[in-house]
């Protein structure tokens, strides 16, 4: 028995405006199959169209942090929120982008003893301080992040992947959003084996 995707209902691709159904099949066409977040925020246009273009403003830019340090900050993040389809989805994409099989394990379970660098345990843990507590953020907790190398636009990177993955961590909780099946092997092995 298959659970569903969502604890809400769920639109049929054919029913979804153009715009909409044209962006998932592009992802299905790179992938291979569609990620359940697409077809859960889909019932809401509007709100899949903000949240989806927000998305690829913070994630797919030139940066000072990389692409694999931006699903770090994800996977971490994401594991304090207890977010289940985006540990997995979001591990599958930090093993691709970072060429390394078991960092999304490592990261999800305790950034802190991962195989990552001093500078990306700092980036994490002020990642972890705004996702956790914003509130007692302070000016030292930057200049933390400054000595790591961290530029102000990177703090603000930080800060923004991780408020908005907040957002997202609630969306799928409440949606009780699952996550497709082939999120859990990505990543793990070459494509020889």
């Amino acid at each position: 028995m298959t659970a569903p995707i969502s604890r809400f209902p769920v639109p049929s691709l054919t029913s979804l405006p153009s715009d909409i159904r044209e962006r998932i099949v592009a992802v299905q066409e790179k992938s291979g199959f569609v990620p359940n977040v697409f077809l859960v925020l889909a019932q809401r246009p509007d709100e899949f169209r903000a949240f989806f273009a927000y998305h690829d403003a913070l994630m797919e830019k030139d940066s000072g942090l990389t692409k694999a340090e931006r699903e770090m900050i994800v996977v971490a993040t994401s594991a304090a929120n207890q977010c289940h389809y985006c540990v997995v989805a979001h591990g599958a994409i930090l093993r691709i982008r970072a060429k390394n099989p078991l960092i999304a394990d490592q990261i999800a379970i305790n950034y802190r003893k991962a195989d990552i660098t001093p500078r990306q345990k700092a980036m994490l843990d002020l990642a972890l301080k705004i996702s956790s507590s914003a509130q007692t953020v302070t000016d030292d907790d930057l200049e933390e992040a400054r000595k790591h190398g961290f530029t102000d636009d990177d703090i603000w990177d930080i800060t923004a992947i991780t408020a908005f993955f907040g957002l997202s961590n609630r969306m799928a909780n409440i949606t009780n959003m699952r996550p497709n099946d082939e999120f859990y092997m990505m990543g793990r092995l070459s494509k020889e084996a």
